[in-house]
């Protein structure tokens, strides 16, 4: 790419030659400027002031004077020349972005017309003076050595030479490097700018560990190109020392081998002039410029060239498209984190297959391990193609034998640090197509920790989670489920918009109506003013933003939905509603992390988190064999009236007796509604002490 850059520099020079030669000429005048630099001291000390003639010793600096001011008038000239030799070139780019934003819908124009076109002319500019101005420099400083002593120059050219060469040898290694930290930074700074604004919902989603490795992973990769770009800038400064400094100190070394050689003291400090006011000033220039920005430029360049020379490149490394040429995918908006970019992915109607055994085990099945040899999706088989529930067209029916579980997890061990005690412990688990799964259990006991295993958020010290039949972290993971955690993320647009923001392709309108409806969504919809309204999510309640949240999981094509207590928010009318309308969808399985006993009544499967007393089965087996169970249903479960004698009628919202009564689980010692399971309270009454029940 550097030498087809270089090709094409070279045409857009020689199509501009007499502009080249315009610019030239001016710059002769500061050539002249810098052979007066050090000829004129030279014979104002050897023919002025060392000979007592003090009028011509001024007349020579009064000549050096004369030629800074005409040496100026030529640099102001120069800048106009550089101006008919750039802008053409900006000219040219700008035209490119421009044809290319049209022609392909590229997002990236607008950056490129507003920020790159204009790097680009303004580190051409800065190349073309710093290079110009260090070859006439050196051309009339080396000139003027010659002329005072030709001996001088075999003091300054041979590091002059060296420090050259060096500095050209690290030119390409440098802008190959250059290339490597501005692609890191801009990695870096693009998934900041996705995860800053999604902090919240990072932290509803436990995401937090494995976000910091995503960040860290960016951050080392941005310090090691940054290292490895340091390396050069050392070796840019030995450049600069061998070439600009080392020439000073020789001549002042070999001053007493000079004089003795016929070397005048004018020429010598003529030569001192040559290079501390000329010589080296202009190789700072070119190293700090060429090596700056002159990598710069060719990195620009590179991303505004035309799509032809991005495809040739992409040839000769390998398949490797230059950063900035790639077709631009579909951007998730800021602040969507992981879990809410997910369900782009497909599914199709499958028969429901039986359930699994019931016990109160560890490593509960619900059925036998898939035989994944078997299996056609992880073998690399295509997909079949989505079928929504409310999408026109005849669904796609897979035979029954070859369908991969929905989900499956294979001795899965997680724990959140080497010397935690494991959340889950050994956990086996099989869902096939279309099951409905409700996870029960006491708060902090690994609920949420499932479903970010099986999310990908999480990955589990040991075991293999599958969706799918395929692995849940991976290519095309994403899309074959959706997490809707309990803080929903809505952002600040369109309805329809944070409806189908997990959708790749266009939502008709009549699927998201009938979605709204399946789900309960129609009276938000018609209060914002239809699928255009604008949502603004501070004004909504929690409770509308999980309806929007889970209306846009249901729109999405994902396999495998994971309700994270995703309907707290919500009445148990509507949180019914809105679970029916997720299990219906064919072939589509369905995990809830139920914070309600009518959601795992609903279910067909109920796994009931508790460590070693983990249970899995209907709700009527659990509630015949998991005494766990049976308490969590108790303190679910509202005490009927004629059964319990509080002194005072207390309900809360949801129905639920603040004292509970002799009927439940465990008579003689009643669980406390709101405690966690496993809390009793003695058999007596909470405020005025007297026996429950004639009990006492």
């Amino acid at each position: 790419m550097t030498g087809r850059l270089f090709s094409r520099g070279l045409r857009h020079l020689r199509a501009r030659w007499r502009v080249l030669v315009r610019l030239g000429l001016w710059s002769v005048l500061e050539t002249g400027q810098s052979f007066l630099i050090g000829y004129a001291p030279a014979r104002a000390l050897d023919d002025g002031f060392l000979q007592g003639r003090t009028a011509a010793g001024l007349g020579w600096l009064g000549v050096a004077g004369v030629g800074v001011v005409v040496g100026a008038y030529g640099t102001a000239r120069v800048y106009a020349a550089v101006a008919a030799l750039v802008e053409p070139l900006r000219d040219r780019l700008v035209r490119r972005v421009v044809e290319r934003g049209v022609r392909e819908a590229d997002r990236g124009a607008l950056s490129g017309l507003t920020q790159q076109v204009e790097i680009a002319r303004d580190t051409f500019a800065g190349l073309v003076m710093v290079s110009r101005s260090f070859v006439f420099s050196a051309v009339g400083a080396l000139a003027g050595l010659f002329s005072l002593a030709p001996l001088l120059l075999l003091v300054v050219l041979p590091p002059l030479a060296a420090g050259v060469g060096l500095f050209a040898a690290t030119l390409r290694p440098l802008s190959r490097r250059q290339e490597t930290f501005l692609a890191a930074d801009e990695a870096l700074a693009d998934r900041l700018g996705a995860v800053c604004p999604g902090l919240r919902d990072i932290r509803a989603s436990g995401a937090e560990e494995r976000t910091a490795v995503d960040v860290g992973l960016l951050v080392e990769a941005e310090r090691r190109a940054a290292r490895s770009l340091a390396r050069f800038g050392v070796v840019r400064v030995a450049a600069l020392a061998l070439g600009g400094q080392l020439p000073i100190v020789l001549l002042l070394a070999a001053a007493p081998w000079l004089l003795h050689r016929g070397v005048t003291t004018g020429a010598l400090v003529g030569a001192l002039s040559y290079v501390t006011q000329s010589l080296l000033p202009a190789l700072h220039n070119l190293v700090h410029g060429l090596g700056t920005s002159g990598s710069r430029l060719a990195v620009v360049l590179r991303r505004l060239a035309p799509e032809g020379v991005a495809d040739s490149v992409a040839g000769r490394r390998g398949g490797r498209r230059v950063s900035g040429m790639t077709p631009r995918r579909r951007r998730p908006r800021a602040g969507a984190t992981q879990h809410d970019r997910q369900g782009r992915g497909r599914y199709a109607p499958d028969p429901q297959q039986a359930p699994g055994p019931v016990g109160d085990r560890s490593r509960p099945r619900s059925d036998p391990p898939c035989d994944r040899g078997a299996d056609p999706l992880a073998a690399g088989a295509p997909e079949p193609l989505p079928q929504h529930p409310h999408s026109p067209g005849p669904p796609t029916h897979r035979p029954r034998a070859t369908a991969p579980p929905a989900l499956a997890l294979s001795r899965v061990t997680f724990a959140y640090s080497p010397t935690a005690v494991p959340v889950i412990d050994d956990l086996d688990l099989t869902l096939p197509p279309g099951s409905h799964l409700a996870v029960v259990g006491p708060s902090g006991i690994g609920k949420s920790t499932l479903t970010a295993l099986v999310a990908g958020l999480l990955e589990p010290r040991c075991g293999t989670i599958r969706v799918g039949g395929r692995a849940a972290v991976g290519p095309g993971s994403v899309a074959r489920r959706v997490l809707i955690p309990q803080e929903a993320y809505v952002f600040t647009g369109s309805l329809s918009e944070n409806l189908t923001h997990l959708r790749p392709d266009p939502v008709p309108q009549a699927e998201l109506l009938a979605a709204a409806e399946a789900v309960g969504l129609l009276e938000l919809l018609d209060a914002l003013g239809g699928p255009e309204g604008h949502v603004d999510p501070a004004a909504l309640s929690a409770g509308q933003r999980q309806l929007i949240a889970l209306t846009r999981a249901y729109l999405s094509h994902a396999r495998l939905a994971l309700l994270d207590e995703a309907t707290c928010h919500l009445d148990p009318a509507a949180e019914e509603r809105a679970e029916r309308a997720f299990a219906a969808r064919p072939g589509a399985a369905l995990v809830v992390v139920a914070h309600r006993i009518t959601s795992a009544s609903r279910a067909d499967r109920v796994l009931m988190m508790d460590g070693r007393e983990t249970a899995y089965g209907t709700h009527d087996e659990l509630v015949r064999c998991s005494a766990r169970y049976r308490e969590l249903v108790g303190a679910w479960t509202p005490v009927p009236r004629e059964r319990s004698e509080p002194s005072l009628a207390l309900r809360d919202p949801d129905g639920v007796d603040a004292v509970a009564g002799p009927g439940l689980a465990g008579d003689g010692r009643h669980v406390v509604a709101h405690g966690p399971v496993g809390q009793v309270q003695a058999p007596r009454d909470l405020r005025d002490g007297r026996a429950l029940g004639g009990e006492g």
